[in-house]
């Protein structure tokens, strides 16, 4: 058995663009670049590492210039200001360059080498979405996760455990054509209904999920998911 983070040759990727979204991570960037840099060799011929910094008032940008600098493989974009999570999503891939395209947060809550479950599994899918196993949030933050998931499985018919869960894989060519308009937490929701409307084949497999170490979360801010409610309730209006 090949070890984590060491794909297979029949799953190893021809081709990969990952992208982190960042917002005031200057103790995560560092180690999530670099973890990076060592697992992905093993899951694709070529690739690239972008980060894309959301208008972080720390020193997330800076470190991310200075990385980029350091190595051809990683690109930095910056946001002048904090646009919001599914504004640096878009960017990160409207940015990417390759054949797949995978994100996760750039808060180090998953571990990177889990990247190998999803590879499998892109036969006969375009998109592959990790469901965290134990969600290792605070209790209100996994509260307002499950009446978001539930209230997007009535409006929408998904059947999805965890819809906005940041470990994804994409077929790039599912983005081509698509306009992406959430500038919130709505991204992932907007990203798998446009998707799907298209024919779009959508699987789930479960990660491990690990508490925050550095830093603070953004995303239980009532004006984040007041923001996300009405943003899924425009969306719904559209496609439906």
């Amino acid at each position: 058995m090949s070890p984590p983070g060491a794909a297979t040759s029949q799953e190893r990727l021809a081709s990969l663009s990952l992208f982190y979204p960042m917002y005031n991570e200057e103790g995560n960037i560092e180690l999530a670049a670099q973890r990076a840099l060592e697992i992905l060799p093993g899951v694709a011929e070529e690739f690239e590492i972008i980060l894309v910094d959301d208008g972080s008032r720390d020193a997330t940008g800076a470190i991310a210039d200075r990385l980029a600098a350091g190595d051809p493989r990683i690109r930095a974009i910056h946001h002048p200001t904090n646009l919001g999570y599914g504004a640096a999503l878009t960017s990160g891939i409207r940015a990417s360059r390759f054949e797949w395209i995978f994100y996760t947060d750039g808060d180090n809550q998953f571990d990177l080498r889990e990247i190998d479950l999803l590879l499998p599994l892109r036969h006969g899918h375009e998109i592959v979405s990790g469901f965290r196993i134990d969600r290792r949030d605070p209790v209100n933050r996994k509260l307002n996760a499950w009446l978001f998931n539930s209230l997007v499985r009535l409006l929408f018919g998904f059947r999805l455990r965890d819809v906005d869960c940041a470990f994804k894989l994409y077929r790039a060519s599912i983005f081509e054509g698509m306009d992406l308009v959430s500038r919130g937490a709505l991204i992932d929701v907007e990203i798998i209904a446009r998707a799907r409307k298209r024919g779009a084949r959508v699987v789930e497999i479960g990660v491990h999920h690990f508490p925050r170490t550095v830093g603070s979360q953004t995303g239980a801010k009532l004006s984040v998911i007041l923001r996300a409610f009405r943003e899924l309730l425009r969306l719904w209006g559209e496609l439906r």
